[in-house]
C-alpha cells in the first residue's frame, strides 16, 4: 500500500512538472546579427502599405490591435504576445523582422508568402504604431 501512495506521489510530481514545463514558452532566441540589423525603410513612409500588410498576414492571429486576441488565436497553442506593451516594443526591429521572418513553432515563416524584405520591414514599422 505505501509503494502504491509513492508512486502515486510521484506521477502526481511528473504530471505537474510536464504540465508546468509545457505552459511556459521557450525563450525566442534571435541572433545576434538580426538583433543589431538596423531597419533600412523610413518608419514613417508607407504605414499603410505596412499596415495592409499586417491586416492580410498578421491580424487573424494577433488581432487589429496587436493584442493576440484576432479570430484565429484560440488555435495557437502558444503566446501571442502584445504587441503594445512596453516588452515587445523595447525589441530590436531586427529581432522583430528575424522573428516575422523565420517564425517558430505556430507562428509562421513568413519569407515565402512575403519573399521582399522591405514588404516585413514595413510590418515592423507598423507594429511600432501599436504601443500604447
Amino acid at each position: 500500500m505505501k509503494t502504491i501512495k509513492i508512486l502515486t506521489l510521484i506521477s502526481i510530481v511528473c504530471f505537474a512538472f510536464y504540465s508546468f514545463t509545457t505552459l511556459v514558452q521557450e525563450e525566442w532566441k534571435v541572433p545576434e546579427k538580426y538583433q543589431k540589423m538596423k531597419n533600412p525603410t523610413d518608419p514613417k513612409a508607407d504605414l499603410a502599405y505596412g499596415k495592409s500588410l499586417y491586416n492580410k498576414h498578421c491580424k487573424s492571429c494577433h488581432g487589429k490591435e496587436g493584442y493576440g486576441d484576432g479570430p484565429k488565436a484560440d488555435e495557437q497553442e502558444g503566446d501571442l504576445g502584445d504587441f503594445s506593451s512596453e516588452e515587445f516594443q523595447a525589441q530590436s526591429d531586427g529581432a522583430l523582422f528575424y522573428k516575422t521572418s523565420f517564425g517558430r513553432n505556430d507562428m509562421p515563416e513568413y519569407r515565402k508568402k512575403i519573399p521582399d524584405d522591405e514588404e516585413r520591414w514595413l510590418i515592423v514599422n507598423y507594429l511600432r504604431t501599436l504601443a500604447e
